[in-house]
């Protein structure tokens, strides 16, 4: 393969892993906290929906330059075998990563495809952001359920990246 091709692999990859973390650690950390203060709960569903809506199509793809690239530096690599071939720990490592990024995807599409479409039509149906309400109003638990996933994503993002430090100094 061309230096220039595994070079060029290597700054997209950088580049996506700073789009998707850096948006869940945007996410995580400031946007969901701030989210649930009592003077942005009303309007909570509207401002997730605009974030999302300019972060989603970044993090999908920046997921697919992911797994492009990570398959060319993959397969580029001599400690590569086969896909399920476990036998060292570079192998163990990166197919240790590739199980996270899976389970990152799905909590990924879960969010996407079911609690955001259910929060928009929550919100369109008038449910209140009162969290003192009993039983809690949807939004809210939407939004709960949201922030949980994106925590997740977040925690399992930090653990790929240490997959990754295994893998390369394996």
């Amino acid at each position: 393969m061309a230096d220039w091709v595994l070079a060029g692999a290597y700054w997209m990859h950088m580049a996506a892993t700073v789009v998707w973390i850096g948006g869940l650690v945007f996410q995580g950390l400031i946007l969901m906290p701030a989210l649930g203060g009592p003077s942005l709960q009303p309007h909570a569903p509207r401002i997730l929906r605009a974030v999302r809506r300019r972060f989603e199509p970044l993090a999908w793809l920046s997921l697919a330059v992911l797994i492009g690239t990570g398959l060319i530096q993959m397969s580029a690599s001599p400690r590569y075998v086969s896909l399920l071939s476990v036998t060292n720990r570079w192998s163990a490592a990166i197919l240790g990563k590739h199980v996270l990024v899976l389970v990152m995807l799905a909590l990924a599409a879960y969010q996407t495809w079911f609690i955001q479409p259910r929060l928009e039509r929550a919100q369109w149906v008038g449910d209140v952001l009162d969290p003192a309400a009993t039983p809690m109003p949807q939004p809210l638990r939407l939004l709960r359920s949201a922030g949980g996933i994106v925590a997740w994503n977040l925690f399992l993002s930090l653990a790929v990246l240490a997959l990754t430090a295994l893998a390369r100094v394996s």
